[in-house]
C-alpha cells in the first residue's frame, strides 16, 4: 500500500539529507542526499571507497568508530532496516548452524501465537525465507555451520535473514557479488519482487549490469560526494559528468589475455585424480570435488567457472594446500606437493599464492597493510625488510594505492582497496602460480579494467606465471586462454575460452552462458 503526500506522490520510508561522516578530519562521506521511495530501487554506484557502504549503514545508525557526522538520517517505517552486507561472513555466527542463526529471528514473528504453535510457525517462516532467497535445498542448508557454506550461499542465508525481519527498507550491499549468472539473475527477481511488494531497496553496487536491471533511481558517488543522480534511464543514456562516463567506457576495453603471449607446453602443475571432501570428512563421507586431470601452463590464464557451491573454491584451495582432505596427486613441475601447506617448504609457499575472494579476513586489522604487504618478501624469499618495504610501496602503487593509503590499518581502506592489497601481498611473494578467488567481483568497472590490465600485463612480462581466475563473471572468464566448467564438484567441460562459451556442448555450460544477462525489470 503506498503512502502518498497531498500531491499523489509516495512519501519516503527514508531520507538521506547532508549527510557528512568524519574520520580523523577527513570527510569520507560529505553532503550525501537521496530519498527512499517504496516500490523503488534506490542504486548507489561508485568506486571502491567511494562512501557506497558508509552511506548505506548511516539508514541503520551505524557509522566507523570515532566518526563525526552531520547532516540528516530519517527513517519512517517505525521497523528495523535490512540489511545484506559485501561480506556476508563477518556477520554469521560462526559457531552456530544456520538452523538456529534464523529461527532466533523468525521466533521474534510468531510471539503472538499460543506456544505450542510458535515452534511450526518459526520452521515454516525460516523454509519460506531460504526458498525465496533461492536456497532450496533447505534441510541440507539448515544443518550447516556458515562456513560450510559457499560464499553465494552466505549471501543468500543473510538475505534470508533480512526477508524474516520484514523490514520496509533493505540497503543491499553488493549482493550480487561473487554470484554465478543464474544465481545472480534470480537475486535480481527476489529485490524486484521485493520492490513490487512496496519495499523500498538501497542498492549498494558495482555491477553496472545489475544496475541497469533494477535501479529506479541512480546517485553517483564519487571520494565521498554525490557528483551526478537521476533517473536511471536519463542517467544511462545522458550521463552529465565525467566520472559517470568514465565508469560506463569501462564496461568495455577490458584486454583479453589470449594476445600473442607464448604459452609454455611443458605443464607448471598437473593435477590427477583429485578427489576432495568436506574437511573433517572420512573417506566414505561426500565427495565435493572430483577432478580427473587438469593442467596450468606457463603464460597462461585459466578461468574456473561454475556456480555457488560447484567446487571452485575447494579446487583452488587443494592447490594452495588449504584443504587438505583429499586424495590425488597435485604436481608442482617434477614435485608432488604436500596436501597440507604447513608441510610445503618455503619455496613451494611462495610458487602457489592465493589471493582470497573475503580480503578484510585475510589482513591482521591491527598492523599498516605497507607492512603485511612486505611481510611476504621478507618470510617467503628472506628479502631485507627495507627493501621488501621499497617493493610494497610500489606494486601497491602500481594497483592504484598510494603510499599514504596503504600506511593506514585494513578497517581504513575500502572492500576493493584490501583486495588489490591483497593480489599485491601474493605478487610480493614471486608466484609460478597464482590463485585469485573472485578478485574483481567487487570492485567498479574501472577498477576490474585496471587490475584485469595489471594481471595481463603480469601473465605478459613473466613468462613462468600460471593464472587462475576464479570466477562467476562470463565475461572476465572470455579473456581467458582457457576456461574450466565445474558444476556439483565434476569437470563438466574445459577448452579454449572462445570456443566453449560461444559453442558450449555440456546442458549446464549452455544454462550458465544463456542466463549471463540479469533480468530486467518489467
Amino acid at each position: 500500500m503506498k503512502h502518498e503526500d497531498g500531491t499523489g506522490e509516495s512519501l519516503p520510508l527514508a531520507e538521506v539529507r547532508d549527510l557528512r561522516v568524519e574520520i580523523d578530519g577527513r570527510a569520507i562521506v560529505d553532503g550525501v542526499t537521496f530519498r527512499v521511495l517504496p516500490g523503488r530501487v534506490t542504486a548507489l554506484v561508485g568506486a571502491s571507497g567511494s562512501g557506497k557502504t558508509t552511506t548505506g549503514l548511516a539508514l541503520l545508525g551505524e557509522y566507523p568508530r570515532g566518526a563525526r557526522t552531520g547532516g540528516e538520517v530519517r527513517v519512517t517505517t517505525g521497523g528495523p532496516v535490512g540489511y545484506v552486507p559485501q561480506h556476508p561472513a563477518s556477520v554469521l555466527a560462526p559457531a552456530r548452524r544456520v538452523d538456529a542463526l534464523l529461527t532466533d529471528v523468525a521466533r521474534r514473528q510468531v510471539r503472538h501465537l499460543p506456544r505450542g504453535k510458535r515452534r511450526p510457525a518459526a520452521r515454516a517462516l525460516v523454509v519460506r525465507a531460504l526458498e525465496d532467497a533461492q536456497l532450496t535445498d533447505t534441510d541440507v542448508v539448515l544443518r550447516r555451520y556458515p562456513h560450510q557454506l559457499s560464499g553465494g550461499q552466505q549471501q543468500r542465508v543473510v538475505l534470508a535473514q533480512a526477508f524474516l525481519l520484514g523490514s520496509r527498507v533493505v540497503v543491499a550491499d553488493e549482493p550480487t557479488t561473487g554470484q554465478d549468472s543464474l544465481t545472480k539473475r534470480r537475486v535480481v527477481e527476489q529485490l524486484a519482487a521485493l520492490a513490487a511488494r512496496g519495499i523500498g531497496v538501497v542498492l549498494l553496487s558495482h555491477d553496472l549490469e545489475v544496475v541497469r536491471a533494477l535501479a529506479d533511481g541512480v546517485v553517483v558517488m564519487r571520494a565521498g560526494r554525490v557528483v551526478e543522480s537521476g533517473p536511471a534511464e536519463r542517467l544511462w543514456a545522458a550521463p552529465r559528468h565525467a566520472w559517470t562516463r568514465e565508469l560506463l567506457a569501462a564496461e568495455t576495453g577490458v584486454p583479453s589475455f589470449d594476445v600473442g603471449v607464448a604459452r609454455s607446453r611443458r605443464p607448471v602443475v598437473r593435477v590427477r585424480g583429485l578427489v576432495a571432501r568436506h574437511r573433517g570428512g572420512s573417506r566414505s563421507g561426500p565427495v565435493v570435488l572430483r577432478v580427473p586431470a587438469l593442467d596450468l601452463h606457463a603464460g597462461e590464464c585459466l578461468a574456473v567457472v561454475g556456480r555457488s557451491g560447484s567446487g571452485k573454491t575447494t579446487l583452488a584451495r587443494c592447490l594452495a594446500g588449504l584443504h587438505r582432505d583429499h586424495a590425488g596427486e597435485i604436481r608442482l613441475d617434477d614435485t608432488v606437493l604436500p596436501r597440507s601447506l604447513r608441510r610445503r617448504t618455503r619455496a613451494q609457499l611462495a610458487s602457489v599464492q592465493y589471493v582470497f575472494q573475503d580480503a578484510h579476513a585475510a589482513f591482521d586489522e591491527h598492523r599498516p597493510v605497507v607492512r603485511q604487504v612486505a611481510r611476504s618478501a621478507v618470510r617467503l624469499r628472506g628479502a631485507d625488510a627495507g627493501a621488501a618495504r621499497r617493493e610494497a610501496v610500489d606494486v601497491l602503487a602500481r594497483l592504484g594505492l598510494p603510499e599514504e593509503l596503504v600506511r593506514r590499518r585494513p578497517g581504513e581502506l575500502s572492500g576493493g582497496e584490501l583486495q588489490r592489497a591483497a593480489l599485491a601481498r601474493a605478487l610480493l611473494a614471486r608466484p609460478r602460480v597464482l590463485l585469485c578467488d573472485e578478485i574483481t567481483s567487487g570492485l567498479d568497472a574501472v577498477t576490474r579494467r585496471d587490475i584485469l590490465r595489471t594481471l595481463t600485463e603480469l601473465v605478459s612480462e613473466r613468462g613462468d606465471l600460471a593464472l587462475v581466475l576464479i570466477t562467476h563473471d562470463l565475461a572476465t572468464a572470455a579473456l581467458a586462454h582457457r576456461v574450466a566448467v565445474l558444476d556439483a564438484g565434476e569437470v563438466v567441460e574445459q577448452g579454449p575460452a572462445r570456443e566453449v562459451l560461444d559453442d558450449p556442448r555440456h546442458p549446464f555450460t549452455r544454462s550458465l552462458v544463456g542466463t549471463a544477462e540479469p533480468a530486467a525489470r518489467t
